[in-house]
């Protein structure tokens, strides 16, 4: 049996378990990063499907995580989420090719919803 795999990325380590406990029962294996960097290490070093990142972290924030992810996966879908979302953050994201930009909080079936249809989109499946 397949479980698609995500990584959860955020410095606010609540955030990440809550996420991690909504989205695990659904049938997605994850791991999880506290910044960008660590998110980084872990795209080059393991099997990921879906990056969901938060904008305001240490050492380098979500969009510059998406470059660097981008890099090396330029296919890999990437959610961005942000308490203090502006059209600037929305801008940079797009032009970055995220997959989709999300106002935190959001609600349970809003991110399991856009992670299906990112793995749908990328993978049909």
């Amino acid at each position: 049996m397949f479980f698609p795999t995500l990584l959860i990325t955020d410095d606010d380590i609540g955030f990440r378990e809550t996420l991690r406990d909504i989205l695990e029962p659904e049938g997605f294996r994850t791991f999880l990063a506290e910044d960008g960097w660590e998110a980084f290490e872990i795209v080059k070093a393991e099997p990921v499907h879906v990056v969901l990142l938060d904008m305001h972290m240490p050492r380098i924030n979500g969009l510059e995580t998406i470059r660097l992810v981008h890099e090396i996966k330029p296919k890999l879908p990437c959610i961005l989420l942000s308490a203090a979302l502006d059209e600037m953050i929305v801008n940079a994201a797009e032009k970055l090719f995220a997959f989709s930009v999300l106002s935190k909080p959001c609600s349970r079936k809003q991110i399991t919803s856009i992670v299906r249809k990112a793995l749908k989109t990328a993978y049909s499946f």
